[in-house]
C-alpha cells in the first residue's frame, strides 16, 4: 500500500510542477501533508526517472526545465475461481476512493 501512496504523491507533486504552484519545501510539504523531507525524498525519485526539475529561489516553485510529463497507470490482475479479472484504477489513487475503479471481466491476457 506505501508503493501506491507514494505513487499518488508523485503523481499530484507532478501536476503542482507543471502549474508552477509548489511554493517552497516547507509550504509544498504542508500542501502536500508530508514531512519536507518526503517533499526532497520525491523530488529525488522524480529526479531518479530523468523529470528535469529545478527551483526557482525568484519564484518559490519547482519547475521543468523541459518538457515533461508523467503517467502513472496501475494495473492489477486477479486469479480466482480460473476466472482471469482485470482492476484498472484511475482517479482512486488521486481521491482514495475507490469509485472510479473499473472492472473487467474474462479479459485474457497473453
Amino acid at each position: 500500500m506505501n508503493n501506491l501512496k507514494n505513487l499518488e504523491r508523485l503523481q499530484q507533486l507532478h501536476q503542482l510542477i507543471v502549474k508552477e504552484a509548489t511554493g517552497s519545501p516547507p509550504q509544498l510539504a504542508r500542501l502536500m501533508q508530508v514531512s519536507e523531507r518526503k517533499v526532497y525524498q520525491l523530488i529525488e525519485q522524480l529526479k531518479d526517472i530523468e523529470a528535469p526539475v529545478s527551483y526557482s529561489r525568484v519564484h518559490k516553485t519547482y519547475f521543468y526545465e523541459d518538457d515533461f510529463d508523467l503517467k502513472v497507470t496501475v494495473s492489477v490482475t486477479v486469479l480466482k475461481d480460473n476466472e482471469l479479472t482485470e482492476i484498472f484504477g484511475g482517479s482512486y489513487f488521486l481521491t482514495n476512493k475507490i469509485q472510479t475503479a473499473r472492472f473487467m471481466q474474462g479479459a485474457i491476457l497473453s
